[in-house]
């Protein structure tokens, strides 16, 4: 396998900093290391009140739940979204002339189908790079992509979002696409440091396809989270054996419970591990250790939910200039399309 094969996705200067790791799927080479996970979830755990962050959540057994939880009734998030993608991305593609889609955190890149039929439908093909920090997530697309797609160029890179966007070409035209209202797992700082960043790194031909899940019902809300087979409570709680085969702790999950609830202050959905009992949490390794009361809350996960035209006036602050907007019948979520201005 050469170490460069030629692609315009990366500048002459910047191909020198990517490897192969598998055909068509790109690393960072002496890539910033990541904070140690261990002692991040100290940080997290011993603020006031405690929180864990959402990554958290993704380890395989987690990753299979959430897949399992897109097929839910009650979770119309990802249902909605497709159906909008469905219908409206000849429309998108028209709108953003562009040579190449780069999706932040594809996972299995099935939604994005629609937008790659329509890439190819209107000009012949162009490039995929997804950007995923799941390698078997970007094998799978890889090869979903050269079996439907002939004429789409493939590069996925194996990197964290910002580690991804900042290395490529400026002068390549882009469409950003970020899908699934994971914009709505940032806390508020995060939100604005991430698009100060995304927006930095785009070039002037460059377009954004912003998936998020608007405010509506608050019943219709919280029950998208307290599914009926109890699978958003595996999954939330499932965080905690990952912890500790990450850490070495004790967290006990027969002694603790999934609870959830809508924040009208914060229009977001605070997804909560309740202690049932009293435990001690002794993390050996790190000679560290606190009483989990019962009752005591520790925070897994947010979503927040937007206004879409506060959030279209909010990124114009990013220089990011809206030029579209697409939604489902009920306005429940949104797709808004920007212009890098």
């Amino acid at each position: 396998m050469h170490k460069h094969s030629e692609t315009r996705l990366f500048s002459d200067e910047q191909q020198n900093l990517w490897t192969p790791v598998e055909a068509s799927i790109w690393t960072l080479e002496n890539s910033t290391a990541a904070d140690d996970p261990a002692i991040s979830v100290m940080r997290t755990l011993w603020d006031q009140p405690r929180w864990l962050e959402a990554y958290h959540l993704y380890d395989d057994r987690g990753s299979a739940l959430f897949e399992q939880i897109c097929d839910l009734p009650e979770y119309y998030l990802t249902r909605t979204e497709n159906h909008i993608l469905e219908e409206q991305s000849e429309s998108i593609i028209a709108a953003a002339p562009v040579d190449c889609i780069i999706e932040l955190g594809a996972g299995s890149a099935k939604k994005t189908t629609h937008l790659l039929k329509a890439q190819q439908a209107r000009r012949g093909g162009g490039i995929f790079a997804p950007i995923d920090v799941s390698l078997p997530g970007l094998i799978h697309s890889r090869d979903f992509v050269r079996a439907n797609f002939p004429g789409m160029e493939f590069h996925g890179l194996h990197a964290r979002y910002e580690e991804g966007f900042s290395n490529i070409n400026r002068q390549l035209p882009i469409l950003y696409v970020f899908l699934g209202s994971t914009v709505g797992n940032f806390h508020t700082s995060s939100f604005v440091r991430f698009f100060g960043q995304l927006s930095g790194a785009m070039g002037p031909d460059d377009f954004l396809l912003l998936g998020i899940d608007r405010l509506k019902d608050v019943g219709v809300l919280e029950a998208a989270y307290a599914d009926s087979r109890h699978l958003t409570a595996e999954f939330i709680l499932n965080a905690f054996a990952a912890i500790n085969r990450l850490t070495g702790a004790n967290f006990d999950l027969r002694k603790m419970a999934y609870q959830s609830g809508f924040n009208r202050e914060l229009g977001q959905i605070e997804m909560y591990a309740a202690a049932t009992q009293t435990q001690e949490i002794v993390f050996s390794s790190f000679n560290a250790s606190f009483p989990w009361r019962e009752g005591e809350k520790i925070l897994v996960e947010i979503s927040r939910k937007f206004d879409a035209a506060r959030v279209q006036q909010q990124l114009r602050f990013f220089d990011l200039e809206p030029v579209g907007h697409f939604t489902d019948e009920q306005q429940w979520f949104s797709l808004l399309l920007f212009k890098k201005n």
